[in-house]
């Protein structure tokens, strides 16, 4: 009996996942959401719409039928942005089997409840001990191109975690285990939060300077909320964390980062995502992480400018002053020391 994946979500990140799982299986089944890019897909090996200069191995088939996605599956990959996981999951879960696992790889916060992408699916899917998740540096436009990468995956079972593992693996993508899937999904949403105030900084004209203090003490940011939802710090300090932040805020494919240029010139997020066609997570993100730092007392000042900007309409000069504004403290409050 052959052996199939399903990639549930077409956009780059699924598009270059797909090529990743590719060489481990028989079949990977891309869905699409839009009919022409899985029959573009189909006749080229190529997605019309993301990462159009990547071929894809030939046997990656598409389909916008999520009955025929899913059917067949012995593993399924989640990389639909964050505000449409939950309708996607739940129709995904009509036609799931039973024991059939789940590796998450949007990285965001759901806001109502402020819900980690694995705890939407689990939700919708049932079996929780089964769904995993994916974080990193990894961006598409380089992976698809094979350029070494690497990432953690994290999971309540070994078993299931290991599983993936062997699925992404290769010599150029390095795949890394941990049991904090928690702390891994902080990481991976609070990280596009700090990217665009990085790129809000680059936009008006600050240096690496800037930059750096910025990713320094966001990383800090990203330490305490982790803490106080019961992850590890530790692994802010891996690729889930720093690895990941590092590689958001200073890349020339970081949506996030990009946003925040355009926000320093006067675009809105509307105008950007209509632009880009791409979906700026860290926008969705900022209000469930502020809800989250209200709801447990956490002091979030990014995180907190960001959402002033974005949400309550204080201009950017003011919240950037805001923050400037601040008395410093002690380097490391608010974390647990032992």
């Amino acid at each position: 009996m052959s052996h199939t994946v399903c990639v549930v979500g077409a956009g780059s990140w699924g598009t270059a996942a797909a090529g990743l799982v590719a060489p481990h299986t028989d079949k990977v089944v891309l869905w699409a959401h839009s009919d022409r890019v899985a029959k573009s897909i189909n006749a080229t090996h190529r997605n019309p719409c993301y990462l159009s200069d990547y071929e894809l191995p030939n046997n990656v088939v598409a389909t916008s039928s999520i009955q025929q996605a899913v059917q067949e599956a012995s593993e399924l990959l989640f990389v639909v942005p964050s505000a449409h996981l939950r309708s996607v999951a739940h129709q995904v879960a009509l036609y799931r089997k039973a024991g059939v696992p789940s590796l998450v790889l949007t990285k965001g916060m759901e806001h109502k409840g402020a819900k980690t992408m694995a705890e939407v699916v689990a939700e919708e899917l049932g079996e929780p001990e089964l769904v995993c998740a994916l974080s990193g540096p990894n961006h598409a436009e380089e992976i698809c191109k094979g350029k070494v990468a690497a990432s953690v995956i994290a999971g309540p079972r070994l078993d299931m975690v290991e599983r993936f593992q062997a699925l992404v693996l290769s010599q150029n993508f390095r795949t890394y285990i941990s049991d904090d899937l928690i702390g891994v999904e902080v990481c991976g949403a609070v990280k596009n939060i700090i990217a665009i105030a990085a790129g809000i900084a680059v936009g008006y004209g600050q240096g690496d300077n800037t930059l750096a203090v910025i990713m320094t003490r966001g990383l800090a940011e990203i330490g305490r909320i982790v803490s106080a939802v019961g992850g590890d710090p530790m692994t802010c300090m891996g690729l889930a964390g720093m690895g990941d932040l590092i590689a958001t805020c200073t890349s020339q494919h970081s949506r996030n980062r990009s946003f925040g240029v355009a926000l320093a010139s006067g675009s809105t997020l509307a105008d950007y995502e209509a632009q880009t066609h791409m979906v700026v997570e860290g926008a969705r993100a900022a209000k469930s992480v502020y809800e989250i730092a209200q709801d447990r007392a956490i002091e979030v000042p990014i995180t907190k400018a960001v959402h002033t900007i974005l949400y309550e309409g204080v201009s950017l000069e003011q919240g950037l002053k805001e923050l400037l504004e601040r008395k410093p403290r002690s380097e490391f409050y608010g974390f647990e020391r032992g």
